[in-house]
């Protein structure tokens, strides 16, 4: 992938404790004989992710039933759909799902069910994301417009006084804003900046992409269904947003969770363009782990509530965290180094809107 611009993290790591985790983690799956992608665990899972989408769809298109029968199944589909992001799309857009490339690339591409686009989340969260962690002009996670307040180095606004107590009605709109605006600006940004990643289309074809997947995705999601359905377009489109809402709200507070906390770090380069600290210890400071011994969130969070390991190692499917996790707390703490966690869910959440609050209060 191309670099955003001349930022740089440090190199000095006289310790070497990624050189000494690395090492670690590989010879973890080197005495285990494993591979370092997905098993049959991973693919049971996504075929319950899948069901959980796709199942209700058909479900809403083909029962005789009352429309409020119907409801509840759009919050299934919701799940569902979040489901799909955290266990399929992002391990196969990852590359760690399996270890063939065009099994992959069929799994990243189920993004497109989602309203997404792989050219702009790989760039946005591949590129971006993972590379520049918390700082903030560079990772476009921290960046909520003017309506919400992430990060010390943002702007402040009066209205944000008031964001720990607006902010999760607006974490819901996350994928219906994605599959309506967000692709198109960012594809408008990305393809200006000549942003790009290994083997990726020219502009043109990205655009062609984008438009024809956009028609597919709302023909599937919203004609379709006006078409079979005996109910007015009203109602669909209820439906429509309660899937979307159901799916943005528990997509926004599984993210948020990982990086904007309080024990996350927001650090800025230094006049030069240098970063502190090397990119591994980086991923280290700005990053949050919560509820990691919880097996059910372990399961449907696809790992991403180990974004510590996720961060240091990206290429490893999420199926492995739980494991590797214990090399790299134990690595961190040999090295003095911070391991950001929390026990619960329920810790976490109260930390991010903690913060939030934090965030709102006018600088001095």
């Amino acid at each position: 992938m191309q670099a955003t611009q001349s930022l740089r993290f440090s190199r000095k790591d006289s310790k070497k404790f990624f050189r000494t985790l690395n090492l670690r983690v590989n010879q973890y799956f080197k005495e285990n004989k494993i591979q370092k992608t997905g098993n049959w665990k991973l693919y049971l899972k996504s075929l319950v992710m899948f069901s959980l989408l796709i199942a209700p769809y058909v479900l809403v298109l083909l029962l005789d039933i009352s429309l409020w029968y119907k409801l509840p199944m759009c919050i299934v589909m919701g799940i569902g759909m979040a489901g799909v992001g955290m266990n399929v799309m992002h391990d196969g857009n990852h590359g760690s799902f399996s270890k063939y490339p065009w099994v992959n690339k069929l799994m990243g591409s189920s993004i497109y069910i989602l309203a997404g686009n792989v050219f702009n989340w790989k760039v946005q969260h591949n590129l971006l994301h993972h590379t520049y962690t918390n700082i903030h002009g560079h990772d476009e996670d921290l960046e909520a417009g003017r309506v919400l307040r992430f990060s010390k180095h943002a702007k402040w606004l009066p209205h944000h006084k008031f964001q720990h107590f607006y902010s999760v009605l607006l974490y819901g709109l996350l994928t219906i804003n994605w599959a309506i605006f967000t692709d198109f600006q960012q594809m408008k940004r990305y393809t200006a900046r000549k942003l790009s990643y290994l083997n990726s289309k020219r502009p043109s074809l990205q655009w062609t992409g984008l438009v024809i997947s956009k028609v597919v995705y709302f023909f599937i999601w919203l004609v379709i269904p006006m078409i079979f359905l005996n109910a007015p377009w009203w109602a669909i489109l209820i439906g429509f947003v309660v899937m979307h809402y159901t799916a943005g709200l528990i997509l926004s507070l599984v993210f948020q969770l990982a990086h904007v906390m309080e024990d996350a770090e927001m650090p800025k380069p230094d006049e030069t363009g240098t970063m502190k600290n090397t990119w591994a210890i980086h991923q280290l400071l700005t990053t949050v782990n919560f509820s990691t011994k919880n097996r059910f969130v372990n399961w449907f969070t696809g790992g991403l509530n180990h974004q510590i390991e996720h961060h240091i190692f990206p290429h490893v499917s999420h199926i492995h965290y739980t494991h590797i996790g214990a090399i790299v707390k134990k690595t961190a703490k040999e090295f003095n180094l911070p391991y950001n966690e929390y026990k619960t869910t329920r810790s976490a959440l109260l930390s991010h809107f903690k913060f939030l609050k934090q965030m709102g209060v006018q600088p001095s």
